[in-house]
């Protein structure tokens, strides 16, 4: 299992519902193609989980 995980924001999350605009944002996404990594963990996970149709996920 990887340490971290890099999350790329491919879809404009303007369309989507408040809650899932208020998890990328606390993923730390701010802009179209942005990319961060962060820990490989539950909470991240989960979060993905609910934005998962607008970021990618790569493995570190």
């Amino acid at each position: 299992m990887a340490d971290k995980l890099r999350i790329t924001l491919v879809k404009s999350p303007i369309g989507a519902i408040p809650k899932q605009r208020a998890t990328v944002a606390a993923l730390g996404l701010r802009k179209m193609h942005a990319t961060v990594e962060l820990p490989n963990n539950d909470a991240t996970k989960g979060m993905i989980q609910r934005v998962r149709h607008l970021v990618k996920v790569e493995e570190i």
